[in-house]
């Protein structure tokens, strides 16, 4: 199974390591996208390699979709690349993980009328004018669409994910 992290800098730390090392656990094979190539450095100073720019994904090639949090989704959100590929894989009914401040980029790429989600507390305010049904629990799976709010619930929002993906959704 292949997985693809769309990020940039200023992504939460914890939101993008431990969900990534937890797929490669799993034997999942790790794709990390990026504005363009090279080191992507979190918010608390951790850095991770992407081997892909947005131009270069090809969303047919991959299974999962993951956007971590922390401050990158604001600046991505507005990117018509990343729209893209979400719409892709959205279209496709791939399975869609987002945490914290990554709904942001699914309400903006317009996936999110209609659909149940999680989120930071303080963007569900964005997240409701994009169509979504806001609720403040630490997960919320949706079809193909797994939302999570914040680090403390990294490990019920993994164990969301790694179920689904077993079940081969």
């Amino acid at each position: 199974m292949k997985i693809l992290i769309v990020t940039a800098d200023g992504f939460e730390d914890s939101e993008l390591l431990c969900p990534m090392y937890r797929f490669k656990e799993e034997g999942y094979e790790v794709d990390i996208a990026a504005p363009e190539w090279g080191q992507v450095k979190g918010k608390k100073g951790y850095s991770v390699s992407a081997n892909l720019s947005f131009d270069e994904v090809e969303p047919s090639t991959f299974d999962v979709l993951y956007l971590p949090g922390g401050k990158a989704p604001d600046h991505l959100k507005h990117m018509p690349e990343v729209q893209k590929i979400v719409q892709a894989f959205d279209r496709d009914r791939k399975p869609i993980l987002a945490i914290c401040h990554g709904p942001l980029i699914l309400g903006k790429a317009g996936v999110l009328q209609g659909r149940k989600v999680t989120c930071y507390l303080k963007v569900s305010e964005e997240i409701q004018s994009a169509g979504a049904r806001y609720e403040n629990v630490p997960v919320v799976v949706d079809d193909n669409l797994i939302t999570s709010r914040e680090p403390s619930d990294i490990p019920m929002f993994m164990k969301a994910a790694i179920s689904l993906l077993k079940k081969g959704i």
